[in-house]
């Protein structure tokens, strides 16, 4: 019964009315493109703006594609998506051994850098927009570049909500509002995720998912997983 209703679910979302387009922003300060996939609501007035992170792909182009439930699933609810493309090809590649919180820093304030520039592109290119109501959605290395930009802009942010974001701590505090999920196969490094007693001072909100792995939490899940993951995203987004 859970298979036919997840399965339902992702049927409604394929006939959904939202119009996907591509961008390409150009940050020149950075000399640096920006690929954007931009789901659309049916209006757009008062509109709260989701912007989300994909994890770490080599850089290959279409990374920031791979979400698409999750973006029909919210364009449906009426808010304006943007999904960025934070790797380009002439990247290096992101280092897997060294000192992690090092090494990888750059790649995480890079990509924190594209957030803030598509906020002040869309302020111009979206008016109609509530900019008092950015949520933040990241998966793994797209959680760890949400998690930096709060980090670094919190006034900025309304809602953060990470999938299995392993290297950037949160920030301890509750506003903006923090929620993650957490796969059932991976563990964040030490002092990434906040206490229990951090999450009931901050009301901080931290979900396992019992059915879904790391490498799942995108397109490549099957229909339970993403029921499973659009319910809680649904009930942060929307609470």
């Amino acid at each position: 019964m859970k298979k036919i209703t997840a399965l339902l679910l992702l049927f409604s979302l394929s006939l959904s009315a939202q119009i996907e387009k591509d961008i390409k922003l150009l940050d020149k300060s950075r000399n640096r493109e920006i690929p954007v996939a931009i789901y659309l609501p049916k209006k757009i007035q008062n509109t709260p703006l989701v912007i989300i992170g994909h994890g770490y792909n080599f850089n290959n182009p279409g990374a920031n594609k791979g979400y698409s439930f999750i973006a029909k699933a919210l364009a449906q609810k009426g808010y304006l998506v943007a999904s960025i493309q934070h790797e380009l090809p002439t990247d290096p590649i992101m280092p897997a051994t060294g000192d992690i919180q090092v090494v990888r820093k750059p790649f995480w304030e890079s990509g924190a850098a594209n957030i803030l520039y598509l906020i002040k592109d869309f302020k111009k290119r979206y008016p109609k927009l509530n900019f008092n109501k950015i949520i933040l959605i990241g998966h793994s290395m797209g959680g760890d570049i949400s998690t930096t930009f709060t980090q670094k802009y919190p006034k900025l942010v309304y809602k953060l909500i990470t999938l299995d974001q392993r290297r950037v701590a949160f920030p301890r505090t509750d506003n903006p509002k923090i929620y993650s999920l957490r796969s059932s196969d991976q563990v964040a490094d030490e002092g990434v995720l906040p206490s229990d007693e951090e999450q009931k001072k901050f009301n901080i909100t931290i979900q396992k998912l019992p059915n879904t792995i790391h490498n799942d939490m995108n397109d490549h899940a099957n229909a339970i997983q993403k029921k499973e993951m659009l319910d809680w995203i649904l009930k942060f987004t929307l609470n």
